[in-house]
């Protein structure tokens, strides 16, 4: 199986890399907004893409533009993200090539999805919230990922 991994620097990706040993026997791909992050996932693939948010709408559509070429041109079986931006894109993408789509949103929205938590409910075809009270019929609640 093959698994993208998409996740903005910072938080995000420290967030993703604490997931990596779910994947363990699967070929995974990393994707993130920061140069030099590929040494720290040595053996496997990296993407770098633009990083981007809401504020900035040509940036924006530029981190789409290469997640979308990625993603494409790569075929994942599963796309999963911890966010931001890209992670987002990824999910949205990943509809469009039947891809299986996991988002987990950030363990600092405590009282609230992230506004990308929100939007990735009407697309990611599993859910999570790293928060039991923010659980809900779209957000699966199983721990967090620093627990």
């Amino acid at each position: 199986m093959k698994i993208l991994a998409i996740a903005s620097a910072g938080g995000h990706w420290i967030q993703l890399l604490r997931l990596t040993p779910a994947f363990e026997g699967h070929k995974i791909s990393f994707m993130s907004t920061k140069d030099g992050f590929e040494k720290m996932v040595p053996g496997h693939d990296f993407y770098l893409v633009p990083d981007a948010n809401r504020n900035d709408k040509i940036k924006l559509m530029q981190n789409f533009m290469k997640v979308a070429g990625i993603i494409f041109k790569m075929r994942p079986d599963v796309i999963i993200t911890t966010g931001a931006a890209p992670g987002l894109m990824g999910l949205i993408i990943g509809q469009f090539i039947g891809a299986k789509t996991i988002w987990v949103d950030s363990i600092a929205n405590v009282e609230t999805l992230s506004l990308s938590g929100k939007i990735a409910s009407r697309f990611a075809k599993r859910n999570y919230t790293q928060w039991p009270n923010l659980a809900n019929r779209k957000n699966i609640y199983q721990g967090n990922i620093f627990s």
